[in-house]
C-alpha cells in the first residue's frame, strides 16, 4: 500500500538538499516539491518531464537548483493561492483538483483535508513543500530525509 510523507522547508537549499538524498536513496518518480511563484508570474516549463525544469522561476529560484534531479516542473495558477510551481508527481494531483486547490489534491493522496489545508496556508506564505508517496517499508526511510534536512512538520498519511 502506498503511504505520503510529506514536509515544509523554509529555504530552497534545505529543499534541494532533501530531494538530492531522496534521490541518492533510490527515491525516484515519487519525489514532489510545490512552492508559491514569488513573482505571481507564470513561466514557460517544460512539457517532457525531462532534466529541464522552468525557466526564470523566481521562487527564490527553488525548482531551477532541482533541475539536476530529473524533477519535471509546470506552473500553475490555482485560483485563491496564485501562481505556483510544481515538480513531481503533486503538479499532475494539484491540476486536477484546481477548485479544490493544494489542500484538495492533497485529499486523493490520503491526507487529511485539514492538513491538506493547513500545508496549502504554508505554501501561500512561502514556505516549500515536499513529500514523497511510496511503500511502506520505505516511507520512514523518506521521513527521516526530509527531517535530517530541516523539514518541519513532518507527517505520514
Amino acid at each position: 500500500m502506498l503511504k505520503t510523507v510529506i514536509g515544509l522547508f523554509d529555504s530552497r537549499d534545505q529543499a534541494e538538499k532533501a530531494a538530492s538524498e531522496l534521490r541518492g536513496s533510490g527515491f525516484k518518480d515519487e519525489i514532489s516539491i510545490l512552492a508559491a511563484d514569488r513573482d505571481k508570474t507564470v513561466h514557460k516549463t517544460s512539457d517532457t518531464g525531462s532534466e529541464s525544469l522552468t525557466s526564470g522561476v523566481t521562487t527564490g529560484g527553488v525548482l531551477g537548483g532541482l533541475a539536476g534531479l530529473g524533477l519535471g516542473a509546470g506552473a500553475l495558477a490555482i485560483p485563491g493561492i496564485g501562481p505556483i510551481i510544481a515538480a513531481g508527481p503533486i503538479a499532475g494531483l494539484v491540476s486536477g483538483a484546481l477548485t479544490g486547490g493544494v489542500a484538495g489534491g492533497l485529499v486523493d493522496w490520503g491526507i487529511p483535508a485539514e492538513r491538506g489545508k493547513f500545508y496549502e496556508d504554508k505554501v501561500k506564505e512561502g514556505k516549500i513543500l515536499a513529500s514523497v508517496r511510496t511503500e511502506d517499508g520505505k516511507i520512514n526511510s523518506a521521513a527521516d530525509i526530509l527531517r535530517r534536512n530541516g523539514a518541519r512538520d513532518v507527517e505520514i498519511h
